[in-house]
């Protein structure tokens, strides 16, 4: 029997909950071709409410057009520019001869050479003379509004992990020639968005930065338990199984309202689960968890100093004046100086998370696993 929850991919269809204002937010925005912006810590579903939002956007309107690609393992302009033309091309061409017949025509100055594997539709790769790109670029910046323009549609192009392009080199540089191309577009927004809350927030919130007020800027909050406990019960009761809400609200709250949590220990809860689903059920599927994330969280954890530990070890216990005299001599933080540091250094590892002066952990089950497993030796 197939699982009825999805974690670590894309959630579509009955496997995507809650999110309606959001995702009618997102549609709006890409139907009226408004640059949209999407900030949350990891894993709290920006790709699948992209994908929703995309999907939707395109069953509403035959002349729209997603262009997705994702710079996860992108780290130079050459890379970027390659990416984005021969998605933006695909993107636009329903068949090979169309690839092509886009290809000669929108390009001019430059000379991409077109590579097609066993599937020419999806299987596709432009290579240019990376000397021609560095002379002129606009033809790659200008393609997706000069295709739109050309065609009467209305392109998005969503980048996923768009954080990666504040390491290139000479970065704000980079970034000052996207944002002079792009803020003209007329027939093609962007939706841009990324896994390390930080650096995305430097980059759109920093009134330095060129991006800054580039788009509509969406911050991503927790799905309220309501939601999960129903999705979750219905889930259970498709596949034959039972689950009473306050088992429901005790998967919800174990995993914080995470919702790759939720999902993951809603699965490992299901799996264990013959018929009736029980909080005992529950609570052996998170120690399970916990179990299981044990050598990754040991992983992370060697990497801190001592000082970032013993911040963490404050943390986990309840203290949230952590700078007061009292607290750093019971906890051996150094100073005050040492305590921003430290609270610094694990926001921009992802650890921490640190809005409206609000401190939380990004990851519920590193904080649970801190607290009762690490610390607790």
């Amino acid at each position: 029997m197939e699982t009825p929850f999805v974690f670590g991919k894309i959630a579509t269809d009955k496997n995507f909950t809650d999110r309606e204002q959001e995702t009618a937010h997102v549609i709006s925005n890409f139907e009226s071709l408004i640059n949209t912006i999407i900030i949350s810590p990891r894993r709290w579903g920006k790709s699948s409410l992209v994908h929703k939002a995309a999907t939707t956007a395109c069953d509403l309107n035959k002349d729209m057009r997603i262009c997705a690609l994702d710079l996860f393992n992108v780290r130079n302009e050459e890379h970027f520019y390659s990416l984005l033309a021969q998605t933006v091309i695909r993107a636009a061409s329903s068949r090979w001869e169309e690839i092509v017949e886009n290809t000669m025509k929108f390009f001019s100055q430059i000379v991409p050479k077109l590579v097609f594997g066993n599937d020419p539709i999806n299987d596709v790769s432009l290579d240019f003379d990376w000397e021609q790109v560095k002379r002129n670029p606009d033809e790659i910046l200008d393609l997706a509004e000069n295709i739109a323009k050309a065609k009467g549609l209305k392109i998005v192009v969503c980048i996923d992990e768009f954080q990666n392009i504040a390491e290139f080199d000479e970065p704000d540089y980079f970034q000052k020639r996207l944002r002079s191309h792009w803020q003209r577009h007329q027939h093609v927004a962007y939706c841009l968005y990324g896994s390390k809350r930080h650096m995305m927030l430097k980059v759109f919130t920093d009134s330095s930065k060129p991006f800054y007020k580039f788009g509509d800027l969406i911050f991503l909050n927790k799905i309220e338990t309501p939601y999960m406990v129903g999705f979750i019960r219905e889930r259970f009761a498709a596949t034959g199984k039972q689950v009473d809400d306050d088992t429901c609200r005790y998967i919800v709250e174990l995993s914080e309202n995470h919702p790759y949590y939720v999902q993951q220990l809603a699965q490992l809860s299901w799996l264990r689960t013959e018929h009736v689903c029980s909080r005992e059920i529950v609570g052996e599927a998170h120690s399970s968890l916990v179990e299981q994330l044990s050598l990754l969280f040991v992983t992370i954890t060697e990497t801190l100093t001592t000082q970032q530990l013993n911040y963490l070890r404050a943390l986990v216990a309840g203290e949230r004046s952590i700078t007061s005299t009292e607290v750093m001599y019971r906890y051996r933080i150094s100073s005050p100086t040492a305590a921003i540091r430290s609270r610094q250094a694990l926001v921009e590892k992802d650890i921490l998370d640190y809005k409206a002066g609000e401190i939380s952990f990004q990851d519920p089950i590193y904080a649970y696993w801190l607290k009762y497993y690490y610390f607790a030796k």
